[in-house]
């Protein structure tokens, strides 16, 4: 594939990265991160790989792979996934359509599991907002990501999408790779799963042949990741509840950084990864016989259905659905000490926002994030 056309969005390539990582070692922080992956050795340790990284693989197997698994190993209770073998049978690449919970840790575990089962990595779709810190950015394009522009004119937004969905397309038919990207723009902040519309419009954009043809050709797989407790959970409530109260929210500067940074130290209990099944060819010439925005819609239900199925219920999302209905319809899933766990937990999470929001009501939207799939699996 030539992606002449797409070096502004592109993923860096082996001489590209090389380059990239080599500036990235230079960074005064990099003594820091190194010893903090890797204890047992000196911390000039990560710069002098970083020096001698030749390749996007070997970046991914020698750095990537150690950072993930410290994650999985300090923070994470137990990781399981399942599905794989829908992967295996459909034996070309894909797009991977997942929910989206954590900014880093959603592509990011997910790409481990491919990567321990001997699978291709993906692709991975990211928002420019997280590209603000150079450094940043050349260690995000140095690790196979796709760069999707934000926060443009709606003339620009249509031209970017353009050229992203071309890009995606092209990636898929030609057999260069797989590519992952969220089921919607910004992390889910209340726990509802919910695909935009706009998204499957703009996979569309770049097809050239009938609606049907346009799905089937980039092989939509559905995913779901479930975590026991939700990474940034209390920043997220913290600003719905603004939103809700105001109208509006504004991030800080480096606010997408510190959820990063959350998100990565946080301890989430346990984690899940489900891979569903690919989108058929039935459900999409039955989604081509509705009228035009209709056809969407018909498709974002088939990939919602997928991920909520795929969702894994924790004893965290069950306790918060009798709390919030003052009830106990789910009280066999959970101990008393459970719940008193879980209390102590909401309690704690509630200390780190500021004190002029109102308690009750942040301590509502905070429950809402751990009770809304439960009631997304009831409404199925």
């Amino acid at each position: 594939m030539d992606i002449t056309d797409f070096s502004d969005i592109a993923p860096f390539n082996d001489e590209e990265a090389a380059a990239a990582l080599a500036r990235v070692s230079l960074h005064p922080n990099v003594p820091w991160i190194s010893k903090f992956l890797f204890p047992d050795k000196p911390n000039t340790f990560l710069g002098d790989v970083l020096k001698n990284i030749h390749t996007v693989d070997e970046f991914q197997q020698i750095v990537m792979s150690k950072a993930i698994q410290w994650v999985i190993d300090n923070t994470i209770t137990e990781f399981t996934y399942d599905g794989l073998e829908k992967i295996k049978a459909l034996g070309q690449p894909y797009l991977a359509m997942s929910n989206h919970r954590d900014i880093i840790l959603d592509p990011a575990l997910t790409q481990m599991v491919l990567f321990w089962n001997g699978l291709p990595e993906t692709q991975i779709c990211v928002g420019d907002n997280l590209l603000k810190h150079k450094t940043v950015e050349l260690l995000i394009r140095s690790n196979r990501m796709i760069k999707v522009i934000r926060g443009i004119s709606a003339r620009e937004l249509y031209l970017s999408s353009q050229v992203l969905s071309k890009y995606i397309r092209e990636t898929i038919t030609s057999g260069t790779g797989s590519v992952w990207i969220a089921q919607r723009q910004g992390r889910t902040k209340d726990g509802i799963d919910i695909t935009e519309q706009g998204l499957l419009k703009m996979v569309d954009m770049s097809g050239t042949k009938d609606f049907v043809q346009n799905f089937m050709e980039v092989h939509i797989v559905p995913m779901s990741i479930s975590y026991e407790y939700e990474p940034c959970d209390i920043m997220k409530a913290r600003e719905t509840l603004i939103k809700r109260n105001t109208g509006s929210y504004v991030k800080g500067e480096d606010e997408d950084l510190q959820s990063i940074m959350v998100g990565i130290k946080q301890k989430k209990g346990h984690v899940h990864l489900h891979v569903g099944d690919p989108l058929t060819e039935e459900e999409i010439r039955e989604a081509s016989f509705c009228d035009k925005n209709d056809r969407y819609q018909s498709i974002r239900h088939a990939v919602d259905r997928r991920v909520i199925q795929g969702y894994k219920l924790w004893k965290t999302n069950y306790m918060a659905y009798d709390i919030v209905h003052q009830g106990a319809k789910y009280a066999s899933e959970y101990t008393r000490q459970d719940m008193e766990e879980f209390e102590g937990y909401i309690a704690q999470q509630l200390i780190l926002a500021e004190s002029t929001l109102d308690r009750q009501e942040l301590r509502n939207e905070l429950l809402h994030i751990y009770s809304n799939p439960v009631e997304s699996k009831e409404n199925l």
